[in-house]
């Protein structure tokens, strides 16, 4: 599990770093560049996009189609956290300070904006 743990880390921080390169790229080039070129408005609306289709391919129990659209909603999830100046590492980082947090009592804890 640990070796499956390293490689998604990995992953993800891969990813970040192709995002944040895609950050300074041509949107004519790059389909992250255009996204982030035509700002938060368009990144949010094809997350929402994204976790629509999420919840068709569920209903419709079909399990590679929805692993597929999950990894879109991952992806634009991205874009978004790059959109900000966040990277994969800070939503892992929350994850990690909520682990073996029973999630009634995190979710007690929150504030207002959480």
């Amino acid at each position: 599990m640990v070796e499956q743990s390293d490689q998604l880390n990995q992953i993800l921080a891969e990813l970040g770093d192709v995002m944040q390169q895609r950050r300074q790229a041509s949107p004519d080039s790059s389909y992250v560049a255009q996204l982030l070129h035509q700002g938060e408005d368009k990144i949010l609306k094809k997350v929402i996009e994204e976790a629509g289709e999420v919840l068709m391919a569920s209903k419709d129990g079909d399990k590679a189609h929805l692993v597929k659209e999950v990894a879109d909603v991952w992806f634009h999830t991205l874009v978004l956290l790059t959109y900000h100046g966040l990277r994969p590492e800070d939503v892992l980082n929350e994850l990690q300070r909520r682990q073996h947090t029973s999630g009634l009592v995190e979710k007690a804890n929150r504030q207002p904006h959480d």
